[in-house]
């Protein structure tokens, strides 16, 4: 049998298609997606199309409603899976292969989505300024040992957003305020540009120290311009005072419509097979889900951790509290 190509972007859901294929909305570049789509193709035959949609997605499916084309949304972080959710444009699934092979507290409660890859958000540490070990907890982060030394991305931003929100998780609201408040009296510049930008910064001397997530090490290593900043630090895994180091993911869910659901269910199984684990996580620089599959040999190279063992559907739940939190304190001004 001749294999269909894996067919990408927006001009590929137009209408129907003689043979079901699964039809996926993501939020991540479809390159990034692209190797274990065609993995899975190659392997049965059901072609993934790929439609990259940036922002509005919830919009876009609330619009089309039951004419929806697409099967299955991806995206990343767990506020961006939780407000897919909620807006009622998704499905369960019930999947033993999923349950299995997907740690409880990587995905939804009903089985409304499942972590494909993990991300863990740690400190980039100046090789220069910054001494081996001497960063040891989040909590630390708020010390005036750090005064004028901390980059960061806004403080609003989803990413650093879920971090506070593990901060209310481990010690509660008023704690949280407290730190909140610390770091951002620590902060070496007003918050601005993304992960990859605070890392620039600490090659330039601006600061010493920088959140950020994993992956963007192996980015900017994959960067001419950017190898040199990657260089300049040292990957750091704080942990909680009580917890182990914080981590988001990267998930998938079924829409509502989905009108390939069969092939859009075996897709998702496909996505925590071992082999499509260790294709994924090794295009994205991203830890798998699976226990038994590996992280990419330049991840590894980074060093071990323990992740943190709150469950992701809680830090949903303190994300608008952690959104007043950083409004309260004005982390951005």
């Amino acid at each position: 049998m001749t294999l269909r190509p894996v067919l990408t972007i927006a001009a590929a859901l137009a209408g129907t298609t003689a043979m079901a294929d699964v039809n996926v909305y993501t939020t991540r570049q479809p390159e990034l997606i692209q190797p274990v789509a065609d993995a899975f193709t190659e392997e049965t035959g059901i072609a993934v199309n790929l439609a990259f949609v940036e922002d509005g997605i919830v919009e876009r499916l609330e619009a089309e409603g039951k004419r929806s084309p697409a099967d299955l949304v991806m995206t990343v972080d767990i506020a961006n899976l939780s407000q897919i959710v909620d807006a009622g444009v998704t499905q369960p699934v019930e999947s033993e292969v999923l349950n299995e092979s997907v740690p409880a507290n990587l995905r939804g409660e009903n089985g409304d989505w499942f972590g494909v890859t993990t991300r863990a958000r740690i400190v980039y540490a100046s090789q220069e300024r910054v001494a081996d070990g001497e960063i040891t907890t989040y909590e630390d982060l708020a010390s005036d040992k750090w005064e004028g030394r901390i980059c960061t991305r806004s403080g609003l931003h989803n990413y650093n957003l879920a971090l506070v929100s593990a901060i209310i998780a481990h010690h509660g609201e008023d704690y949280a305020k407290e730190w909140a408040q610390g770091v951002k009296d620590n902060l070496a510049r007003k918050p601005e540009g993304n992960d990859r930008a605070q890392v620039k910064a600490i090659w330039a001397g601006e600061c010493d120290i920088s959140l950020g997530n994993t992956y963007y090490m192996g980015k900017m290593l994959q960067d001419e311009e950017q190898t040199e900043w990657a260089n300049a630090v040292r990957i750091t895994f704080p942990t909680f005072e009580n917890g182990g180091t914080h981590v988001n993911v990267s998930g998938v869910a079924l829409t509502q419509s989905a009108p390939n659901k069969e092939e859009a269910v075996q897709f998702m199984e496909f996505l925590v097979s071992p082999q499509a684990q260790e294709v994924y996580a090794e295009a994205n620089f991203e830890y798998p889900v699976l226990d038994s599959a590996e992280a990419s040999e330049l991840v590894q190279g980074w060093g071990e951790f323990e992740a943190d063992e709150t469950d992701l559907p809680t830090l949903a739940d303190h994300r608008a509290a952690a959104l007043r939190i950083m409004e309260e304190v004005n982390f951005d001004g």
